[in-house]
């Protein structure tokens, strides 16, 4: 029961993001809100609303490390397996924008998260302080997108919806979230318990991987149709994100207590980022052999993980 409940919270949870997507993408269409601001805003918030209410519910039900881990983890997959499988797929070519101004945010956010949670505990002062960054990251990001200074490339269209439809997509939307993401967390805590895996592993491993699926299902979809640089903006949005949203306000909401998350766990998260800002400046491009290169580090660091356990 506990693998079915696993199973179909993951598909409860990602069905949910993919209908709240969809229909609030067209309010905002309706509402005449440019479809730049759209993608930079609605759809990339979209993709991590998996690990938002999976974090949520999480640190709710007092389990803080699969709340945190879930974020640790999915910035290391984003980072190293999604961004390394479109590099194998399609060399990526990264614009300048993204490289000099969101690259560097995503590394900041990592190094916030790294610096903070190195005594275990991510307090309210320091989750507020996470939200205000996200803040100031909405503000900037909306400023460059009115005034068309951000180069994002093409958006692929969303489907456009009637409005009581898309009303009742947010609505229903929302509602799988929440009921896909404790199923979900119910599972994966019962089966960790039982196997005698930590909170944190599973939080850094299955709840990370699951949750990231929408990143790695665009990513594909994208590498294959030969627009692999569009996927990248929406993995580096995503890790932003889902430090400085979804953290800060689970933390203000619940302060949270990280003793099963190590200092090499949060390094791994920072490395990466690191490692793909430095790939991003030869040519603003990320080989394919770079990209197996990223994909192996996250296969020794879950490697690593498991002879841990």
């Amino acid at each position: 029961m506990d693998i079915v409940l696993i199973i179909l919270g993951m598909i409860l949870v990602l069905w949910g993001a993919d209908l709240l997507t969809d229909g609030s993408t067209t309010l905002a269409r309706r509402m005449n809100i440019p479809q730049m601001v759209i993608g930079l805003t609605v759809v990339a918030m979209g993709t991590s609303m998996p690990e938002f209410f999976v974090s949520l519910m999480s640190a709710i039900k007092g389990n803080s490390d699969i709340a945190v881990g879930n974020v640790i983890g999915s910035n290391t997959f984003n980072t190293l397996m999604i961004v390394g499988v479109a590099a194998m797929v399609a060399p990526i070519t990264i614009s300048k924008h993204t490289v000099r101004k969101d690259m560097p945010f995503a590394v900041g956010a990592s190094a916030m998260l790294a610096a903070m949670g190195h005594d275990n505990e991510i307090t309210r002062m320091e989750a507020g302080i996470l939200f205000i960054a996200f803040l100031a990251f909405m503000s900037y990001t909306l400023r460059l997108a009115k005034t068309g200074k951000s180069a994002m490339g093409e958006e692929e269209e969303a489907k456009d919806l009637n409005p009581w439809l898309a009303t009742f997509h947010v609505v229903l939307g929302l509602a799988c979230l929440i009921a896909g993401s404790n199923w979900f967390i119910d599972g994966a805590t019962s089966v960790a318990r039982s196997l005698g895996v930590s909170n944190a592993v599973i939080g850094l491993t299955v709840v990370a991987c699951g949750t990231s699926l929408p990143e790695l299902a665009t990513t594909v979809v994208a590498a294959r149709k030969g627009l692999s640089a569009i996927a990248i903006g929406n993995v580096i949005g995503s890790n932003i994100f889902n430090i400085l949203m979804i953290l800060g306000i689970t933390g203000l909401v619940l302060p949270m207590d990280l003793q099963g998350i190590t200092d090499i766990d949060q390094a791994i998260m920072l490395a990466s980022m690191l490692l793909l800002w430095g790939f991003s400046y030869t040519k603003y491009t990320v080989a394919r052999w770079e990209g197996a290169l990223l994909i192996s580090v996250f296969v020794g660091y879950i490697a690593w993980l498991v002879m841990n356990i």
